[in-house]
């Protein structure tokens, strides 16, 4: 398939060139994936998410909070969610207008919480995504999970214009939620290793080796980039509410983890 041309910044959008939207307060929690090995695996709420844990009490216990809609972001629907973003011209990688679209992307991100964001989620056609996953957030996960998932804390990245490659033949299966489909998880089989090369936010060329479940997160931001939500690669049967997160998964479903 033939790549799309870089995107001058003069062809953004108008959301580029007004002040980011305040985003308010609000109660809930944003894109969840998670679960455990083999058949012992429920899909419960302790293993549900990004912040897997956070839907109860610290250590994977307790029911699913109520969801409400996460503010600054696109939902399914939007065509903007279903095409194919193009590239940031590298010259306009430091110009106001892009920072602050990666300011604000940043800041949807904390505020949801999640552990990942594509600038079309906000509106933004472009490729441009950023992530992380602190200490904080994995607190919240059991044990069980955390070992599962092969889940590690890293710091804040943004790649701009990134490209994917896979590195090995190993995959998982783990439920993925995401910020512009509130309220609904399915299980995702994704790929264990992959590297990531782009450019950071100065403009300058970076590559990340990621495995486990920093490896799902790239795979999931990079697949909004190409115009894929989690909805199209899920495993049909296991798509449900926050709310059922904890009945298991129906018969003849493959078993969570690796």
């Amino acid at each position: 398939m033939e790549a799309l041309r870089p995107l001058s910044i003069t062809a953004v959008p108008a959301l580029l060139r007004a002040p980011p939207v305040p985003i308010p307060t609000f109660v809930g929690t944003g894109r969840e994936v998670g679960g455990r090995r083999g058949k012992s695996v429920r899909a419960g709420a302790g293993g549900a998410g990004w912040l897997s844990g956070l839907l109860g009490r610290k250590g994977g216990g307790g029911a699913p909070m109520a969801m409400t809609v996460t503010p600054g972001t696109v939902k399914a629907g939007d065509p903007v969610l279903h095409e194919p973003a193009q590239e940031v011209s590298p010259g306009d990688v430091p110009s106001e207008k892009i920072q602050g679209v990666i300011d604000q992307m940043i800041a949807v991100m904390r505020k949801a919480p999640g552990v990942g964001l594509a600038a079309p989620q906000i509106g933004v056609p472009l490729k441009i995504i950023v992530l992380e996953d602190t200490q904080e957030y994995i607190s919240y996960a059991s044990k069980e999970d955390i070992d599962a998932q092969d889940r590690r804390s890293f710091d804040l990245l943004v790649v701009i214009n990134p490209k994917l490659r896979k590195t090995s033949k190993r995959t998982a299966r783990f439920y993925e939620g995401c910020l512009s489909v509130d309220g609904y998880r399915a299980v995702v089989e994704r790929h264990l290793d992959v590297e990531v090369s782009g450019l950071d936010r100065n403009g300058h060329p970076m590559k990340v080796d990621a495995s486990g479940w920093q490896a799902r997160i790239l795979q999931h931001e990079c697949d909004h980039l190409e115009g894929t939500l989690y909805v199209d690669k899920m495993v049909p049967r296991t798509f449900r509410t926050v709310d059922n997160l904890n009945l298991p998964l129906a018969t003849g479903c493959p078993p969570l983890g690796a």
